[in-house]
């Protein structure tokens, strides 16, 4: 981006007035355009800078930057990624659920690890509910998912239900 023209813009304002003042003050405008160059290039890269970090905000995960070259800013713009295309219901291919183990089996109590990306607003009310149970995020999420699979009632957290006696705890330790 040329700021080229803005600062002739400034120097021929600063002509005009200081021609309403006589010579004297024709000569002192002279004397000042140069300096007030350096600081209107400075003003107006900094307007940028502040503008785009606005942008970079709304337009995360992608950005905008503004890099000076020589005497003239430019803008180097990073496209967020891309969503992935939604595949229509038709041709999406549905994995089978798997049922639970039957009552004869036991767990092994081996554990795997998963990632999973969530919206921001999503991860926010399941740290929310997950706090709000007593509960850490992963295993509000274990619990939601095995009572998602097993199509029951709420589940209790291992470790955390009364046995039927109400004397203790049961559930599985490592």
């Amino acid at each position: 981006m040329d700021l080229t023209p803005y600062v002739d813009n400034l120097r021929r304002e600063l002509a005009v007035a200081a021609d309403a003042s006589g010579d004297e003050a024709r000569a002192l405008a002279e004397r000042l355009s140069a300096p007030l160059e350096s600081a209107v290039r400075l003003t107006l890269l900094n307007v940028l800078s502040a503008a785009m970090g606005d942008v970079t905000r709304e337009l995360a995960p992608g950005s905008v930057d503004v890099r000076l070259r020589g005497l003239d800013p430019e803008f180097v713009v990073t496209a967020p990624p891309a969503p992935e295309p939604v595949r229509e219901e038709r041709d999406a291919v549905v994995a089978p659920v798997v049922a639970a183990a039957p009552a004869g089996e036991a767990d092994d109590g081996t554990m795997v690890r998963i990632n999973l990306r969530l919206p921001a607003h999503l991860k926010g009310r399941a740290e929310s509910a997950a706090a709000a149970e007593g509960l850490s995020v992963n295993a509000w999420l274990v619990r939601a998912v095995s009572v998602s699979l097993d199509g029951g009632g709420r589940a209790s957290a291992p470790g955390r239900g009364k046995d039927s006696g109400g004397r203790g705890f049961t559930g599985w330790v490592r």
